[in-house]
């Protein structure tokens, strides 16, 4: 079960849910971003809805999951691709001190955002922003939903400092599985079930044993497990193109300030990608369609 999420559907009923448990994939983030207990399981919250959400993608592509503030933790965000691959990152301001109660909107700052951005292989880029006036991000997520999207749908997180998880139900536009009224009432009842479930059942219950479980009266059926892994997208092929893209002067420049050798860090992953003067000469010198 671990780093894995399972996709169901109500037979009889309009609804579509997904449940994730991450355990190797959370730990390999925070393996590369050391952060005080709440901001990591924070961070762990947003793995584990970037993942639910990707589910979501028709395309080739990349989803990402931010929050922006002014608060202690200025920037939270992950991103899950269309094969699964996840990684994310915190900003914690420098002598920050996080109380270990601390909700969401108390460490992202009381005029903090919430973005969700599509980003296609091919085609347009789409982000959708609603300002967060939940003090979690489950309850976030259902404002942008409801706000952007005019999805009815709910979403139950839970964090530890090893494991976790989420489960997300969702009505299913556009479809007649059921009348109107049948479609609500099974949502009805399909809130008040997941409403039941706890942090154990979620982090230690098989998933298909966790959906028949908690859903079985209304007859859910599994549509596939996807596993999901930490991967960083970073190469030195996409610090190069970052570098060109300043301009040959304030490419030099930072040149100098560095004593000859500029150093790519990539804040996912922590890797380093170098360039000395001959290896930035030549990609000032070379054409475009060999960056790409």
């Amino acid at each position: 079960m671990s780093d894995q999420l399972e996709r169901f559907i109500f037979s009889k009923h309009d609804i579509r849910g997904q449940v994730v448990t991450l355990t190797d994939s959370y730990r390999d983030v925070l393996e590369h971003n050391p952060l005080p207990t709440p901001v990591a399981r924070l961070l762990g919250e947003f793995l584990t809805a970037a993942s639910l959400l990707s589910t979501t993608l028709k395309f080739e592509g990349v989803l990402s999951l931010q929050a922006r503030g002014e608060g202690d933790v200025p920037m939270i965000m992950a991103e899950c691709t269309h094969h699964s691959d996840l990684r994310g990152i915190a900003r914690v301001a420098e002598g920050a001190q996080i109380d270990e109660n601390a909700t969401l909107r108390d460490m992202i700052g009381p005029r903090g955002a919430l973005a969700i951005t599509l980003e296609p292989k091919r085609g347009e880029r789409y982000q959708g922003v609603v300002p967060m006036e939940q003090d979690n991000l489950a309850g976030c997520l259902e404002d942008y939903f409801k706000q952007s999207e005019q999805l009815a749908t709910r979403v139950w997180l839970e964090s530890s400092d090893n494991t976790v998880a989420g489960l997300m139900l969702q009505i299913l536009p556009g479809n007649n599985a059921a009348t109107e009224e049948e479609n609500q009432d099974a949502w009805e009842t399909a809130i008040h079930l997941a409403e039941t479930v706890t942090d154990e059942e979620l982090f230690n219950v098989p998933h298909p044993e966790l959906i028949h479980r908690l859903f079985h009266q209304l007859e859910p059926a599994t549509l596939g497990t996807d596993t999901i892994r930490f991967k960083c997208s970073c190469s030195r092929e996409r610090s190069a193109r970052a570098l060109v893209s300043l301009g040959a002067e304030d490419v030099y420049r930072l040149l100098e300030e560095q004593q000859g050798e500029i150093i790519a860090d990539c804040q996912f992953c922590n890797t380093q990608y170098r360039f000395d003067r001959d290896q930035i000469e030549s990609l000032l010198n070379a054409p475009p369609h060999t960056l790409h």
